[in-house]
């Protein structure tokens, strides 16, 4: 089987996969080889999925395994990609972002300008939202970058709410990560009573013994089956009349062998 990719290039877009069988076979060869981000890295069905995120809002194959993420169970784009959607669409007129005062009287602005529209979606974050959000403060990017992370929220807003049709409802992935993720909620665990098992069905040492003596061919055997047949009365595993009746199924046994070999003879 051919391991060509059916593919065509644009200069815009780069490598396009012309059909399913294509695009898993690129996933695959991905996720083998070290330009896989680490959360794809090993996983060629995550890599076709993010390939599958990003082309419905225009991404290459490339750039969507660079710029979409799933966090928390849910597929994100990051946030300079997702200018970048927004601003290489043909319904965006203008994206502009500012960022006013310092310390804790920050504000983020980001004003999204769609084309044919009069008014722009103006979208404001503050400090004051992100104490509300729980999020100023917190360890890793708010701590390290807070200017950059109040413009993040603002724009992942105004875009999401100007061209919601262009990034297909995706939110920022710096957004995603902020979000809590759901408690794992463990199920009650029921002790149910043991189901009692089948009694076995007990095995009658008679009939056991009045299927082997049919079955014995050896006039031998059938001899020391009488001295077993004594032992088992002894300790009380026939009852007298069984010993008796097994002891007269083996002379009827032998006799029948014994008629048997003479005619045979």
């Amino acid at each position: 089987m051919s391991t060509e990719l059916s593919t065509t290039t644009t200069p815009a877009r780069g490598l396009a996969l012309a059909s399913f069988d294509d695009a898993f076979r690129f996933a695959t060869m991905v996720a083998k080889s070290d330009f896989a981000p680490k959360d794809f890295k090993g996983k060629p069905e995550s890599c076709l999925l993010a390939i599958q995120h990003g082309s419905e809002i225009g991404l290459s194959p490339m750039q969507s395994l660079q710029n979409i993420a799933c966090i928390n169970g849910r597929p994100a784009i990051w946030g300079d990609a997702a200018m970048a959607v927004a601003m290489a669409s043909a319904v965006c007129e203008s994206v502009t972002e500012t960022i006013d005062g310092e310390g804790e009287n920050m504000v983020a602005t980001c004003t999204a300008k769609r084309r044919g529209y009069e008014r722009p979606t103006v979208v404001r974050f503050s400090v004051a939202d992100a104490k509300k959000a729980s999020l100023w403060g917190k360890s890793g990017p708010w701590t390290q970058y807070p200017r950059r992370m109040l413009q993040l929220r603002a724009r992942g807003f105004a875009l999401r709410d100007a061209f919601p049709d262009v990034l297909k409802g995706l939110v920022t992935a710096e957004e995603a990560q902020d979000y809590p993720t759901a408690p794992v909620t463990a199920e009650p665990v029921v002790v149910r009573p043991a189901t009692p098992q089948p009694a076995q069905e007990r095995v009658d040492p008679y009939e056991v013994a009045k299927a082997a003596i049919d079955a014995e061919r050896d006039i031998a055997k059938l001899d020391r089956m009488r001295g077993h047949i004594d032992k088992r009365l002894k300790d009380k595993t026939f009852t007298p009349f069984q010993a008796d009746e097994l002891l007269d199924q083996i002379h009827a046994r032998v006799e029948f062998l014994e008629a048997e070999s003479e005619v045979t003879a």
